[in-house]
């Protein structure tokens, strides 16, 4: 494992674009109402990370856990001796087409172990992310998928939901954060009016704004955890105008502000 912790370290301070993402902590961070979008496995590499209101979920360092998309949780990540440490990597839902559907119930999450196959596969994946174009960033995604499906884990396949309107709204959100999109010109380019679209958005158990304020609230707790950059700098690439409307909705949703979140990370 430190062989991997070292190579995700140093391919970091490259700052150039990857197709896996790094949260780190000296403190314990307690957040509430994390919006999981994309299906996301989490490896914890050092510390431990706790799911759930009563963190009924646990995951030790040398573990994983792979959530589904399309839901909210408390995240607690907790570090042991000198610091919290996970790999995430983030699916596309057309990923998960390279595996055969299992007639089973979907999951909201599965745990295992980071065995040798997939510690050996998850290297080779950080390593080649240094010469790898963007465009074959889903192939080793998917062969990650298809590790984990063979090695005995077949509930992954049914992690990923039929594509309904709240992910395509996700997706067309997400390309565009900074813009304050209207449901008007969203519900055009899904071919749809903005009546239909609430409505099969309230039939899906969301809304239009619900999804809004994850999509740029959530981008904003990934920069306050990945990056340095000024917390006004931060509002403004969520599309916000003002650092303190930011802050309050950063604090309503999560539980806890963009600073004091900040200071829980290493080096601040």
């Amino acid at each position: 494992m430190k062989n991997l912790i070292q190579s995700t370290k140093q391919l970091l301070e490259t700052k150039q674009p990857l197709p896996f993402t790094v949260y780190t902590s000296v403190e314990r961070q307690r957040i509430a109402n994390v919006p999981i979008i994309k299906p996301m496995l989490v490896c914890v590499l050092d510390g431990y990370k706790k799911l759930g209101l009563s963190g009924e979920i646990n995951c030790q360092a040398g573990n994983f856990i792979f959530l589904s998309g399309s839901q909210r949780l408390e995240i607690q990540n907790i570090p042991v001796n000198t610091e919290y440490l996970a790999l995430i990597i983030e699916f596309d839902f057309d990923d998960f087409k390279c595996l055969k559907r299992q007639q089973s119930k979907a999951q909201k999450y599965f745990q295992g172990k980071i065995d040798l196959p997939l510690k050996t596969t998850l290297q080779q994946f950080v390593d080649w992310s240094a010469l790898a174009p963007v465009e074959m960033w889903p192939v080793r995604r998917q062969e990650i998928l298809q590790l984990l499906y063979h090695t005995g884990f077949k509930q992954v396949s049914s992690l990923a939901e039929a594509l309904g309107v709240k992910q395509k709204l996700y997706s067309l959100m997400s390309a565009n954060v900074a813009d304050d999109l209207s449901a008007q010109s969203l519900a055009s380019e899904l071919a749809m009016s903005e009546s239909t679209l609430r409505r099969k958005l309230q039939s899906e158990g969301t809304s239009f704004q619900e999804i809004k304020n994850n999509v740029k609230l959530g981008y904003g707790l990934h920069l306050v955890q990945t990056s340095h950059n000024p917390i006004g700098q931060i509002a403004e690439a969520c599309g916000y105008q003002s650092q303190s409307r930011f802050t309050d909705k950063f604090k309503q949703l999560f539980g806890v502000t963009p600073s004091e979140l900040r200071k829980t990370r290493l080096n601040e």
